[in-house]
């Protein structure tokens, strides 16, 4: 057997637990990117002393804005 002969025996209801898993993936990245933007906001309301106390700069905020939205991981 090849692998074209197995391909096109392969039924497709197998493929389409595959596809809703792909659009349950993307709907969670999503919200986990929305998530982490809010979160990134509300660091940018905080005054440079306070973002010096957990370590961070406004410069370290720029640079993580420059991330395209939903690149962020979790």
């Amino acid at each position: 057997m090849t692998t074209i002969e197995f391909a096109s025996e392969t039924p497709r209801i197998t493929t389409r637990p595959a596809v809703a898993t792909r659009a349950l993936n993307a709907l969670a990245n999503a919200y986990v990117a929305w998530k982490n933007r809010r979160a990134f906001y509300r660091l940018g309301e905080m005054s440079d002393a306070e973002l010096a106390d957990i370590g961070l700069t406004r410069a370290d905020l720029h640079v993580a804005v420059a991330v395209p939205f939903g690149r962020d991981r979790r």
